[in-house]
């Protein structure tokens, strides 16, 4: 499954967001389903991008409920990039800078999905349930939690 193009002849323009570790790991899963797109990755740790032949990806402030004093800055750096590249979809495996730019899109009018790491077999995260009513997509990779939640299950990723 890919996503698909936009009216015009130009590729859909994909921003895919996820905090380094777990999060980044299935998103770079996810990356065959955005092959014909214009893709660009934003993570939290320099070097990974390279690591993982993610090409071309920003480098964003990471930021966390311990660290929450650290948004205003992850959210000037997400703005920035969204502004520059225009996303028309958003997408996040997780965790908080993931639903800042998902937040920031939906501003923007570009569509949101939210895919909730695979680690969260009982219930939604706490950043999947923050982000509910602004994805236009929300998947969890659980048919028992999404039964639970709401979400939708389209199956796991890893």
């Amino acid at each position: 499954m890919t996503l698909a193009t936009t009216t015009s002849a130009r590729p859909t323009r994909v921003l895919a967001v996820a905090s380094a570790g777990g999060h980044w790991q299935q998103l770079m899963s996810l990356r065959g389903a955005m092959r014909d797109c214009d893709l660009m990755f934003a993570t939290t740790l320099s070097g990974l991008p390279e690591e993982h032949g993610a090409s071309p990806a920003v480098i964003i402030p990471d930021c966390n409920r311990a660290d929450f004093w650290r948004m205003p800055w992850c959210a000037l750096v997400l703005a920035y990039w969204l502004v520059r590249f225009r996303p028309h979809v958003l997408i996040s495996t997780g965790a908080l800078p993931g639903v800042m730019a998902l937040f920031l899109g939906k501003l923007m009018r570009a569509k949101t999905v939210w895919i909730d790491s695979v680690a969260n077999a009982e219930e939604m995260s706490m950043s999947g349930r923050m982000v509910r009513h602004t994805a236009d997509l929300w998947l969890s990779q659980w048919p028992h939690v999404a039964k639970a939640s709401g979400a939708r299950y389209a199956g796991a990723i890893l």
